[in-house]
């Protein structure tokens, strides 16, 4: 097995001048929006190696795994990408919150509109 990403997905991919991909974490069955992350090309093979979601931290500079110190796991079902390639859809089985603050999704504290 190798460490790198497949071509033809690496191809496909429309990165920031980061070299990042903006990633939606989506709860598999309702629906629900969980959180947006990052991925670099490295998260995204592992991602889909392992099945176990993982993203880059634009300020520690590295990968994490979602729940790796928090129990806050995602289990990832599917992973899609945008018609655009800027943007990866995980549809996930979410182990408890998947915010940093501890609550179950990021988008639940304002509602604007």
């Amino acid at each position: 097995m190798t460490d790198t990403l497949d071509p033809k997905i690496a191809q496909r991919l429309k990165r920031n001048a980061d070299g990042l991909v903006c990633a939606v974490a989506q709860q598999r069955g309702t629906g629900e929006v969980l959180m947006v992350a990052w991925m670099d090309d490295a998260a995204l093979h592992r991602t889909l190696t392992t099945r176990e979601a993982t993203y880059y931290s634009r300020s520690r500079q590295q990968q994490w795994i979602k729940g790796e110190t928090s129990g806050h796991t995602q289990r990832v079902h599917e992973v899609r990408l945008d018609c655009d390639g800027d943007t990866i859809l995980l549809v996930v089985d979410q182990e408890g919150g998947a915010c940093h603050t501890g609550d179950r999704t990021c988008f639940d504290a304002d509602q604007l509109l």
